[in-house]
């Protein structure tokens, strides 16, 4: 196979007053076609700066100092700014680790895809709008086309990654670079994006650098690991001999971390502490609602937060007549009660409403029916919640 990407004792450095400050030092990668590349380290490794020196975006004062980056025959770094742009996106397609440096505010999610494939493609017309559709799809966003007007904060977290992602697949590129591209997404629509990069790596022959903290994604998609730590590589080699037989304390430790899901035993340890009347009890962590089992205060049974028939809808087509407008629902009839001193989980896809239930108890925006008690006093749909607050 021909390697689509090669970097050979790569340095950089982030020079200030006090001296020079290596984020990566003598790192080799090199890159196969039609091969995935798992790139795993904690934070402040050197992997995002890796991803980010292949295509030529280091954030000033950071540069290359020393090595060699070569992307399909071309040593990158006697590219010109001109020549550069042309690749990005075009032949390298980059899905950035936070969705919303990514996306323009003031643009709608159709508008900034239509205008990246018009930019990067020789397509034209509808067929610029069917191809960012097929796109949105392809990602698994749900009903696309009532989306495709809607901006981006109007998005949930995992929605907006899901465009990121779709924006790098525009160019249909020759080598894909994700770093952290499942980190907003749930683990439903995290597997779905997953299957479609290895699909994409399959059929086009492409080369993907993944780059994550997570252990298990690496080892669902990648054919080959590199392990980083403090800029440097510890560890290299094919994902199922780096998993099952690392040779560094370091790699070892990192694969440790990770919860085993078929040993639950002894999650959480018993715990310590004193009673009021000065006696000390040891006391295990309850998974059936309370934290601490026991003696629990009379406090835990007043309800802090009530919620009852809660729904939202959002408008993504405005018409002038009221047939002819088109609605999202993102809160649909959702009842549940929340007590003093207790620990309250929602849970749910990317787009099932979390968020806005949060907004809405927070009065950020205004439900279109049901109830909301803080404290046993309802809410008035026009008076936000902070104001409310704010008032007792």
């Amino acid at each position: 196979m021909k390697g689509i990407l090669e970097i050979n004792n790569l340095d950089v450095c982030f020079p200030s007053k006090l001296g020079r400050t290596y984020a990566v030092q003598d790192v080799e990668i090199r890159l196969e076609r039609g091969e995935i590349l798992g790139v795993v380290g904690e934070s402040g490794a050197g992997k995002s700066t890796v991803g980010n020196a292949i295509i030529n975006l280091l954030e000033p004062p950071g540069r290359i100092t020393k090595g060699k980056i070569i992307f399909d025959g071309k040593n990158i770094e006697n590219l010109t700014d001109r020549e550069m742009q042309s690749i990005r996106g075009k032949k390298i397609g980059m899905i950035f680790q936070d969705p919303q440096t990514s996306l323009n505010p003031l643009m709608t999610v159709g508008a900034q895809l239509c205008e990246t494939i018009k930019n990067i493609t020789n397509l034209e017309g509808k067929a610029i709008f069917n191809k960012a559709i097929d796109l949105l799809n392809s990602v698994g966003l749900d009903q696309p086309e009532m989306r495709f007007g809607s901006f981006p904060h109007q998005f949930s977290g995992g929605m907006r990654q899901r465009v990121v992602i779709a924006l790098a697949l525009a160019g249909d590129p020759d080598l894909i670079i994700a770093d952290e591209p499942t980190t907003a997404l749930d683990v439903s629509i995290q597997s779905q994006i997953l299957k479609l990069i290895k699909s994409l790596c399959e059929k086009r022959r492409i080369g993907v650098i993944l780059i994550t903290h997570d252990i298990g994604v690496v080892a669902s998609v990648t054919d080959r690991v590199v392990v980083m730590l403090n800029g440097r590589l510890v560890e290299v080699g094919k994902t199922q001999q780096i998993i099952n037989n690392p040779k560094y304390k370091y790699t070892k430790n990192l694969i440790a971390a990770v919860p085993r899901s078929d040993k639950k035993l002894s999650r959480f340890k018993s715990i310590d502490y004193i009673e009021a009347d000065g006696v000390r009890e040891r006391r295990r962590v309850d998974l059936k609602g309370h934290w601490l089992v026991g003696k629990t205060s009379q406090n835990n049974c007043e309800v802090a937060i009530s919620i009852d028939s809660l729904s939202k809808s959002f408008v993504v087509k405005k018409s002038f007549l009221k047939r002819n407008r088109r609605l999202i629902r993102a809160v649909d009839n959702v009842s549940f009660e929340i007590k003093k001193s207790e620990s309250f989980g929602i849970v749910g896809e990317s787009g099932s409403g979390k968020s806005t239930i949060a907004r809405l108890i927070a009065g950020l925006i205004k439900m279109d029916s049901g109830k909301i008690k803080i404290f046993n006093r309802e809410i008035d749909k026009k008076l936000s919640s902070k104001n409310y607050i704010s008032s007792n």
